[in-house]
């Protein structure tokens, strides 16, 4: 029997969820894509600030999941940047955390975007 899909707790959305060398003279074919969560881990640990052990609370993982998740979305961020790919976010194991339906436990999750780290809780 399978082993059933844990789902990781993400905020929100990108806002934007293509970006690539802006040098229009040379055509870019190669895309990179990083999944959603890749893109959350990016976001809480090095945009709000949290370590992993925070971020594995506020995706409901567990903190070597995250650790593997964030190393994964390094990865794919430097090849783009380092490369000149294309990288698009898209997919992934996640449900938004209005889909949980416990916005608490994510300090409001919209505010993330505003207040960039400052006394966000997550979990106990």
């Amino acid at each position: 029997m399978a082993r059933p899909r844990k789902w990781r707790r993400v905020c929100t959305l990108p806002r934007v969820s293509v970006f690539g060398p802006v040098d229009l003279s040379r055509e870019v074919n190669e895309f990179i894509i990083m999944t959603v969560e890749e893109y959350e881990s990016i976001r809480l640990i090095d945009l709000e600030g949290l370590n992993q052990e925070q971020c594995s609370d506020a995706m409901g993982v567990a903190r070597s999941t995250i650790q593997r998740i964030y190393d994964d979305a390094r990865k794919k961020l430097a090849d783009s940047v380092v490369n000149g790919k294309i990288l698009k976010i898209e997919g992934g194991n996640y449900k938004l955390c209005s889909d949980f339906g416990d916005k608490e436990d994510c300090d409001g999750c919209i505010c993330h975007r505003h207040r960039h780290g400052k006394n966000i809780k997550f979990g106990s």
